[in-house]
C-alpha cells in the first residue's frame, strides 16, 4: 500500500508541474489589445506588453527589456558595466516616460545575468537575464513575449516590429510625454549586413533589420528592447537592440542580438517555468542566398538525380597581414574647424584613466604600446593605477568598439624640455576600423601650409557625452623657434584632458603623429580657493608650453627616436602608397554605455547611467 500511495503522489504532483512548465507558452506572444498591421508612430497601450522600461533607482530609462515569465527579462548586455542589480529598477505596463501609468507596476532587480562569451569589442552574445524581486501578475497590459527557437529560420525581406522609448532622430530625444515608439523595419540577411558593414562584423549571433533606403530604425536610448516576428496569433522575441552605423542611414540596417542562438544558455539560466520557445518557419526562398561582396564566403548549389545540396565555400586562404600604422578606414578629413568626431575617426586615440577617470590622452603606437606626455605622470608613476581605453568616443555615453587594458609597466623619456612617456599594456587589443595603430614621424619633412589634426577629450567640450573633440590646424615657419627638433602651427585652445594627445599629418595616405600635445595649468589661474563643485563646473583652462606670438611650437616625436627604438623595438611602417582603403559612415551603438563622469559618486552614479545603452530611436 505504501508503494501505490508513492505512486498516487508523484502522478499528483507531476500534473502539478506539468501545467507550470508550459504555463508560458500558453500565454506568451498574445497581446490582447494587439491588432498592427501598419506602423511607424506612438503605440497604443498594452500592445506590446512584454516591453520593459529599465531605469536607475529613482532615475531615468537608459535601456529597454522583454518580460520572458514572470519573474525574469531578456535585455542587452551592453546595458551594464559592472552595475550592480541593487541599482536597478524595472517598470512594465509602462506607457509614457512622463506622466501617469495606470497599468503599470515596478519591481526591482536580484540578478544580472550576462552571457559570459559576451565581447564588448564587438557586440557579440549581446545579451542578458535580469531576475525580477518578486513574480508578476499577467495582466491585457503586461504579459511575455515567446522566444524564437533554436531551429528557427529569418529570411530577408520578413516584416518585425521594434519599439523602445529611444531618440526619434541622431540627438533629437523623444518629445512629451515620451510615449512608447513602435516601427516596422524588414529583416536584411546577414549576408547582406557583412558587405554593408565589412565582411567578418555581423556573426551568426546578430540578426539585421532596416530599410534599405533608411529613415527607419532603432537608436540611442533602447537598446536591450525587443523585435519580434509575428507568426500566426503568436508574437516571437527574434531580436534584442545592439548597436547600428548612425541611426537610420541608408544601406546600414540595425543590429540586433539573435535571440535564436541562446535557446539552450537560457534554459541553463532559468530552471523552472521556463520561458516559451517557438520555432520560426518562413516561407519562400531567403534571397540573402544571392548576395556577394569582396571577402564573402561563395554559396554552390551541387545538383543530384533528387536532391539540390547548398553549400558555403570560403575564400582561399591567405597569409596574414602584417601590422601596418597610420590607416583609418572611416576617416575621410578634407575640412577645418572644431567639431565632434565621429566613431573611428581617429582609430589610435587612447584615454588614459586613473582610478576609473580620464586623465590624458594618448595614441596606440604598436600593438602593445602607448604614447602619451610625461607630464600626465609623476616622475616613479605606479603602473597598476593606469587603464588604457581603446577605441573610445565618448567619455559619458556608448562605447560599443572600446577595449580597456590595464598598463604592466610605464617610462618617461628624459630629456631636457618636453618628454614623452610610453606605456605597455597588459595584452594586444583586436585591430578594427576602431583601433588601429599610427605611424611615428622618424624625420619626416612636414612643409609650411600642411594641414594637420589636433584630438582629445575634455571635460568642458563635446556635448553631455564629452565626445572626443577634434580640431584642424597647418604647419607654420617656426621662426625664431626654427630647430630640427620643433614643428610649428597656427595657435589653438588646448585644455584639460588634451595632454598627451596627437598632432597628426597625412602623408602619401598614412597618418603620422608629428608631436605629442604638452600642456600646462595657466599660472594665471589660482584654484586654492575654488570648491570642488566650483571646479567641476568651470573647468580649468590649460595651455600650451611652448607659445610663441601667433604659432604653437611641439617638440617633433622624431626627436625621441632613440628612445621609442628601445622601448617599442622596430617601429611600425605605413602601408604601401598603391594600398587603398574604404571609406564608411561611422557606426554607433542604438543605445548607451555608462557614462564615466563626476568627481562626486552620485554624479559619476547619474550619467553612469544617463548614458547607459546604446539606445534605440524610431523614425517613422
Amino acid at each position: 500500500m505504501a508503494f501505490y500511495k508513492m505512486i498516487r503522489v508523484a502522478t499528483v504532483l507531476l500534473i502539478l508541474l506539468l501545467p507550470e512548465s508550459e504555463s508560458q507558452l500558453d500565454v506568451c506572444g498574445q497581446p490582447s489589445l494587439n491588432t498592427r498591421i501598419v506602423g511607424g508612430e506612438v503605440a497604443p497601450p498594452g500592445s506590446w506588453p512584454w516591453q520593459v522600461s529599465l531605469h536607475t533607482i529613482g532615475g531615468i530609462h537608459f535601456c529597454g527589456g522583454s518580460l520572458i515569465n514572470n519573474q525574469w527579462v531578456v535585455t542587452a548586455a551592453h546595458c551594464f558595466s559592472s552595475t550592480p542589480a541593487s541599482s536597478v529598477q524595472l517598470f512594465l505596463g509602462r506607457q509614457s516616460q512622463e506622466g501617469s501609468n495606470p497599468n503599470e507596476v515596478s519591481r526591482t532587480v536580484t540578478q544580472i545575468i550576462t552571457h559570459p562569451n559576451y565581447d564588448s569589442s564587438n557586440l557579440n552574445n549581446d545579451i542578458a537575464l535580469l531576475k525580477l524581486s518578486s513574480p508578476i501578475t499577467f495582466t491585457r497590459y503586461i504579459a511575455p513575449v515567446c522566444l524564437a527557437a533554436s531551429d528557427s529560420t529569418f529570411h530577408a525581406g520578413i516584416d518585425t516590429w521594434v519599439t523602445g522609448w529611444g531618440n526619434i532622430g541622431s540627438g533629437v530625444s523623444l518629445p512629451s510625454p515620451q510615449n512608447l515608439m513602435e516601427v516596422e523595419v524588414p529583416v536584411v540577411g546577414n549576408r547582406q549586413c557583412n558587405c554593408n558593414y565589412g565582411v567578418g562584423r555581423i556573426t551568426e549571433n546578430m540578426l539585421c533589420a532596416g530599410l534599405r533606403e533608411g529613415g527607419k530604425d532603432s537608436c540611442q536610448g533602447d537598446s536591450g528592447g525587443p523585435l519580434v516576428i509575428k507568426q500566426g496569433s503568436r508574437w516571437i522575441l527574434s531580436g534584442i537592440v545592439s548597436f547600428g552605423n548612425g541611426c537610420a542611414l541608408a544601406n546600414f540596417p540595425g543590429v540586433y542580438t539573435r535571440v535564436s542562438r541562446y535557446q539552450t544558455w537560457i534554459n541553463e539560466q532559468i530552471t523552472s517555468n521556463q520561458p516559451g520557445f517557438i520555432t520560426f518557419t518562413p516561407t519562400g526562398t531567403d534571397s540573402d542566398l544571392n548576395v556577394t561582396c569582396d571577402g564573402l564566403p561563395q554559396i554552390t548549389t551541387t545538383k543530384s538525380t533528387n536532391t539540390d545540396f547548398t553549400t558555403i565555400t570560403s575564400p582561399p586562404t591567405t597569409t596574414s597581414k602584417p601590422v601596418v600604422c597610420g590607416q583609418a578606414p572611416r576617416n575621410s578629413r578634407i575640412l577645418g574647424g572644431n567639431s565632434v568626431a565621429t566613431a573611428g575617426v581617429w582609430p589610435w586615440m587612447a584615454s588614459l584613466q586613473k582610478n576609473g577617470s580620464h586623465v590624458c590622452g594618448g595614441t596606440l603606437v604598436a600593438v602593445d604600446s602607448v604614447m602619451s606626455d610625461a607630464k600626465c605622470f609623476s616622475s616613479l608613476p605606479v603602473a597598476s593605477d593606469w587603464t588604457v581605453v581603446l577605441g573610445r568616443l565618448n567619455q559619458n555615453g556608448s562605447n560599443p568598439f572600446e577595449v580597456r587594458l590595464n598598463v604592466t609597466n610605464i617610462t618617461l623619456s628624459s630629456l631636457n624640455g618636453s618628454n614623452i612617456a610610453v606605456l605597455k599594456l597588459s595584452g594586444q587589443p583586436t585591430l578594427s576600423d576602431y583601433i588601429q595603430p599610427i605611424c611615428l614621424d622618424t624625420g619626416r619633412t612636414f612643409a609650411v601650409g600642411t594641414a594637420c589634426w589636433a584630438a582629445g577629450w575634455n571635460s568642458g567640450r563635446g556635448g553631455e557625452e564629452e565626445a572626443l573633440q577634434e580640431l584642424q590646424t597647418s604647419v607654420v615657419d617656426c621662426g625664431n623657434a626654427s630647430s630640427s627638433d620643433n614643428i610649428c602651427t597656427g595657435t589653438f585652445t588646448l585644455e584639460q584632458g588634451d595632454s598627451g594627445g596627437p598632432l597628426m599629418c597625412k602623408q602619401d595616405g598614412s597618418w603620422f603623429q608629428a608631436a605629442v600635445l604638452s600642456v600646462e595649468s595657466n599660472p594665471t589661474e589660482d584654484n586654492s580657493t575654488q570648491t570642488n563643485s566650483t571646479r567641476r563646473r568651470r573647468p580649468k583652462v590649460y595651455i600650451q608650453v611652448f607659445t610663441r606670438v601667433g604659432i604653437q611650437v611641439f617638440t617633433r616625436v622624431s626627436t625621441f627616436q632613440s628612445f621609442l627604438a628601445q622601448n617599442l623595438g622596430t617601429l611600425l611602417s605605413p602601408a604601401s602608397t598603391n594600398s587603398s582603403t574604404t571609406t564608411a559612415p561611422a557606426t554607433t551603438v542604438s543605445g548607451g554605455a555608462p557614462g564615466h563622469s563626476s568627481s562626486f559618486f552620485f554624479f559619476f552614479f547619474f550619467f553612469q547611467f544617463l548614458f547607459l545603452a546604446p539606445g534605440l530611436h524610431l523614425f517613422s
